[in-house]
């Protein structure tokens, strides 16, 4: 890892050398472009690196911020009230896009490296995440449904911040490690990565993961998506046989 990005910043020190822009170049890249779910799949970790190329030489010192966003997806959330000793559902709001899987590495905390309106404009933290509310809008609600959100999906491993994540070598090698736990859902990962100097995201470049079952599970996974109907047919009969024949064993027990 440590000789190709040693290679790619040579490539790229002599492309900016003879070019006419003088901006920091990113060259990012992810130790795995496919991640396999099998059965028994338990999580895996995602080696993000890179280097950050300068044609100005001004060898003055960067921060790294590595953005990683699972498929987004549509979801709704609904309050759980105590209501006469039975817990039910209250108020509820739906969110058009909220990522499936967020996570935020940094070579410093966060608030040491921009202020809270460049965090915002980039989702720099799970703070920042931005949300698409459905339907009718109030301020306070939607604020206490999207603070719900992330702390239910922290509690799950699917939203991380990760200060102090990402170690900057040589003034220009990166490196991140970012973990994937079991839950997470398949599709696209976009991994964004943001060279911050003096408070100003100088560049960013982006890499993609992609997150797919294979074997048995991608077998159920497109007969649940292709043949719904079928699907939960063939759920309920194996439920009612696997009940009977658990009857049958216990009975003669």
């Amino acid at each position: 890892m440590r000789k190709l990005a040693l290679a790619l910043v040579c490539l790229f020190a002599l492309t900016a050398q003879t070019g006419p822009s003088r901006d920091p170049v990113l060259v990012p890249e992810v130790s795995q472009k496919e991640v396999q779910v099998r059965q028994g799949f338990t999580g895996t970790e995602l080696l993000l690196f890179g280097a950050v190329v300068d044609p100005a030489e001004s060898n003055e010192p960067f921060d790294v911020i590595v953005v990683l966003k699972g498929p987004a997806q549509p979801i709704r959330l609904r309050e759980k009230r105590q209501i006469g000793g039975i817990w039910m559902n209250a108020e509820s709001t739906a969110f058009r896009s909220a990522p499936s899987y967020f996570a935020v590495a940094s070579s410093r905390p966060i608030d040491r490296i921009v202020d809270e309106r460049t965090a915002a404009i980039f989702e720099f933290g799970t703070n920042f995440i931005q949300l698409s509310p459905s339907g009718s809008i109030d301020l306070d609600e939607q604020a206490r449904f999207r603070a719900g959100l992330v702390d239910l999906r922290e509690r799950q491993g699917l939203y991380r911040t990760i200060e102090d994540g990402v170690s900057v070598r040589e003034g220009v090698l990166y490196q991140a490690r970012i973990g994937l736990p079991s839950s997470v859902q398949t599709g696209t990962y976009t991994a964004e990565t943001f060279a911050v100097r003096d408070g100003r995201v100088l560049a960013s470049a982006v890499a993609e993961v992609e997150v797919r079952k294979v074997g048995f599970e991608r077998f159920v996974e497109v007969f649940a998506d292709r043949q719904p109907l079928l699907y939960g047919m063939v759920a309920i009969v194996l439920s009612l046989l696997m009940g009977w024949f658990a009857g049958r064993l216990f009975n003669r027990g």
